[in-house]
């Protein structure tokens, strides 16, 4: 039995580094660019994959959680309804203990369990990847030099930024670049949706 996961483990590691010598390939272009740019790209790139998968992967039992929520929530709302506010109360609790909290639960589990699949893995990965390919070591024989960039410090010696802290801060920019353009999309094409729309006085 060892003998087989030992087996095992190493048919993993050799597998995982192929695929890195992989991915050594396809980034190996962007080095050319310096070791700030490389990875600002990875980042993007990472950050395109996870709104892609998040957008496109949804499992079964999250989808019928959600209706399920839904449908009880909708339920909840009309109980409200009810003229005598005493008893929209005592309805809604009603419907919360016998379905809507253990529905509600159940979905924002299934929801987080969806998100670390799109969204916590794919960022991992990339930046274990980093974290490897542009270990110090890698950036000297790479780059000539051991950090991504420096900047002057309160003291004389300067501060170093590697790569991970690098990657991480890229995540965050990109992210905020992403939420930027699209308002400022939003914002460009809501003039033109207004104008479009026949005024009052024209359909008169």
């Amino acid at each position: 039995m060892d003998n087989l996961m030992d087996l095992i483990w190493f048919k993993i590691v050799a597998g995982v580094q192929y695929i890195k010598e992989f991915v050594d390939i396809l980034v190996g272009p962007l080095n050319q660019l310096g070791p700030v740019t490389a990875i600002l790209i990875l980042a993007l790139l990472t950050v395109v994959i996870t709104k892609s998968l998040t957008r496109i992967f949804k499992t079964k039992r999250y989808r019928q959680l959600k209706k399920e929520f839904q449908h009880w929530y909708n339920i909840r709302q009309e109980a409200l309804k009810c003229q005598d506010p005493d008893k929209a109360k005592l309805l809604a609790k009603n419907i919360d203990q016998a379905k809507l909290n253990k529905v509600y639960y159940d979905y924002f589990f299934e929801g987080f369990l969806n998100s670390l699949a799109t969204k916590f893995l794919p960022i991992l990965v990339v930046l274990a990847y980093v974290n490897q390919a542009y270990h110090p070591v890698n950036l000297l024989k790479l780059f000539g030099r051991e950090y991504i960039f420096k900047f002057a410090g309160s003291g004389s010696d300067p501060i170093l930024v590697g790569s991970v802290f690098w990657f991480i801060l890229s995540i965050l920019l990109v992210h905020l670049a992403w939420y930027l353009i699209k308002i400022i999309y939003r914002r460009m094409h809501l003039p033109q949706n207004h104008n479009a729309s026949p005024s009052p006085s024209a359909t008169a």
